[in-house]
């Protein structure tokens, strides 16, 4: 791990915070002006910058444009007088990762440059993978399970059938089959069946001879031919119209086909794998799919998660897209705060990877500062509420969004009232205070007594653990983020019989 760097004109600062941190362990390096770190930066990086605002020469806040413009990752804490509220705004505006008021609590400083030190290693970890897959990322058990298939097949000329919802990456993974087969040097040729008239569908698969059907001034090639000896990708196969399936069938089978209007068969050397996000069985039931079809393609499945079954990716996937939009753009890659990548990872994505992958453009055209917080999302993913109780309750939906059956009623001896068992009830964009209606209803109407003082603690509970889990068990920091004294954590923990807390 890279020393945490320290910048300050003031000797005494810079003593107290060295030996802050050595008694936590972590390495130090000190610079008394701000142009002393930008020479240093020219050859080396921190781990986390902590820097004054104000100190004779360059500012703080230009260390922090310079520190931007070159490692846009690094988080950058500044110092700052309690009057001094401009530059405060200044400091967010410039990409900070916090501000930290004179005169500081130290054990309040040291928390603060522990987030900022566990925030770097994250981005490290993350940009370390995005590096080394470029391909298809994915650190959840659920995407191992879907690389190690990949590495199975990777050699064998068997059909697959990828199913999975819309936008999941069905095509991402057909190519990433193609590209590690021996058939990777000639063609990769996709298809969607689905956005393909039915009268055009035949021709653009199969070819057709000039004079064919009117229009046909030319022999033109279809896509098995266009993939021949590579890999034909047919994606939405499950809309494909019945009458064609016979035909598919058939070249399936004996690897032969006919141009639409020609007399000659054409042999056809191609591994096809399809795709959909249908579900086949049931539409063989239905009779709109054949069934010796469904045999024929399903040689090989592989299900593709969504990505509610994958949350763990999506800081990951989040990361990515940003430095991919801010590429493509030209412009700065914008960093999402932990409260907004909490929420973010609690949001259902019916869309999955791709909503996500537009969200990420939205964000990086549409947000308006460089550090992405909860208020600044669209408000499509968040209705019916003013953007500031979406920050008033960021800790709670880690818990409640996507996570239902793990996230408890506020009264756990009533976790089967009606009120509280409809999982629906748990969307991120609704409030949190219509949970706390639905409970308080249903504890009334079964005349309960001290509702009040039972929802309290339950609500002190869930919060309390929510801060808990924020800080990885430390009760000093969940104390500090909460609001309450340390002593008051302690006997409330001790009081609700919370697990997990430690000593900082």
């Amino acid at each position: 791990m890279k020393p945490i760097w320290i910048v300050d004109d003031d000797d005494s600062i810079r003593w107290v915070l060295e030996k802050a941190l050595a008694r936590e362990s972590l390495i130090t390096k000190s610079f008394t002006n701000a142009r002393d770190a930008m020479l240093a930066l020219q050859n080396d990086t921190p781990q986390v910058l902590v820097s004054d605002i104000r100190m004779h020469g360059a500012s703080g806040l230009e260390l922090l444009q310079t520190v931007k413009a070159k490692h846009p990752g690094l988080p950058v804490i500044i110092m700052t007088a309690f009057s001094d509220l401009d530059s405060a705004v200044a400091a967010f505006q410039g990409g900070a990762f916090e501000y930290l008021a004179k005169p500081f609590d130290l054990d309040k400083a040291v928390e603060l440059i522990r987030r900022a030190l566990d925030e770097s290693l994250r981005e490290s970890s993350v940009e370390q993978t995005i590096s080394e897959t470029p391909e298809i990322l994915g650190q959840a058990p659920a995407m191992q399970d879907v690389f190690r298939a990949i590495g199975r097949l990777s050699q064998s000329n068997v059909t697959v059938l990828i199913t999975g919802e819309s936008g999941s990456g069905k095509e991402l993974v057909a190519r990433a089959l193609h590209k590690h087969s021996p058939r990777s040097s000639q063609p990769f040729i996709a298809l969607n069946t689905a956005a393909i008239p039915k009268d055009l569908l035949e021709s653009e698969l199969f070819g057709h001879e000039r004079g064919a059907f009117t229009g046909a001034q030319t022999t033109r090639r279809g896509r098995f031919e266009q993939a021949e000896g590579g890999t034909l990708f047919l994606d939405e196969i499950g809309d494909m119209p019945f009458d064609l399936q016979t035909r598919l069938l058939r070249v399936l089978s004996d690897g032969h086909f006919y141009r639409v209007g020609g007399h000659q068969p054409m042999k056809a050397n191609v591994r096809v794998i399809a795709a959909t996000h249908q579900n086949l069985e049931s539409r063989v039931k239905d009779g709109l799919f054949r069934e010796d079809l469904y045999h024929r393609l399903n040689v090989i499945r592989l299900r593709l998660p969504s990505l509610r079954e994958r949350r763990e990716d999506i800081p990951l996937l989040i990361k990515y897209f940003l430095t991919q939009s801010a590429k493509q753009l030209g412009v700065e890659v914008k960093r999402v705060s932990e409260p907004a990548m909490h929420f973010l990872s609690g949001l259902d994505f019916p869309g999955n990877v791709r909503q996500l992958e537009n969200l990420c453009n939205w964000i990086t055209v549409m947000a308006p500062g460089q550090t992405v917080e909860i208020p600044d999302l669209p408000q499509d993913l968040t209705p019916g509420a003013p953007s500031v109780s979406h920050t008033h309750i960021s800790a709670s939906v880690e818990e409640v969004g996507g996570r239902a059956h793990e996230a408890a009623p506020l009264t756990p001896a009533h976790a089967s009232a009606a009120s509280m068992s409809d999982k629906n009830l748990y969307r991120t964009g609704d409030s949190w205070t219509l949970l706390l209606e639905a409970e308080a209803a249903a504890m009334l109407a079964e005349g309960q007594s001290e509702v009040i003082d039972k929802l309290g603690r339950s609500f002190e509970s869930v919060v309390i653990k929510a801060a808990l889990k924020h800080t990885h068990g430390r009760k000093n920091d969940a104390a500090i983020r909460l609001g309450i004294g340390r002593n008051t954590i302690t006997r409330k923990i001790q009081e609700l019989g919370i697990d997990g807390a430690k000593d900082d």
